[in-house]
């Protein structure tokens, strides 16, 4: 499946590193089909999902970026 070659703005960018956790928790319970359309294209497009097999999962990067927004959010203000 072709990726889409945009890349999104850096505000959509934070909203979507916010939301990766969301994701991945969706990912394990098996339900990629309450990914928002939205976000799951921009997410390929970040190289931070990919398709496996027929299945969605977290890329390297996404893993690494789903920590940081996780640890980011235990942090004292």
């Amino acid at each position: 499946m072709p990726r889409p070659s945009h890349s999104p703005p850096a505000s959509r960018r934070e909203a979507l590193r916010d939301g990766l956790p969301v994701t991945a928790g969706l990912l394990k319970q098996r339900l990629a089909c309450d990914i928002p359309a939205g976000y799951l294209e921009d997410y390929l497009a970040l190289d931070w999902l990919e398709w496996h097999g027929g299945s969605l999962r977290l890329t390297i990067t996404g893993h690494n970026i789903c920590q940081g927004a996780t640890s980011g959010r235990n942090k004292p203000g």
